[in-house]
């Protein structure tokens, strides 16, 4: 598994250990990780939930009034170094 999946992973399971079903999808440059956040979540378990999400390289909440509230995260692939841009054959 790519580092950019097992840190999903990682941030996967520390929303689950505070109480939210969380989801992880892995993606061409990048792995997500999605929850669902009641509307009854304390102020310090909010506190806990953005420290876990802020290790990711971008995160937001979704919140519609038909859908409830979504808390997504997202982890950047490794890119290339310049050197491997383009595979084997198109290095310097």
């Amino acid at each position: 598994m790519p580092a950019s999946g097992v840190l999903a992973a990682g941030i996967a399971a520390r929303l689950s250990a505070v109480g939210l079903v969380a989801r992880v999808e892995e993606h061409d440059g990048y792995a997500s990780v999605e929850a669902e956040v009641p509307e009854s979540l304390s102020a310090d378990l909010w506190r806990e939930v953005l420290e876990v999400v802020a290790e990711a390289d971008r995160f937001g909440l979704v919140a519609t009034s038909l859908n409830g509230r979504t808390l997504w995260a997202v982890v950047r692939k490794a890119v290339p170094t310049t050197g491997d841009v383009g595979g084997p054959r198109h290095q310097r």
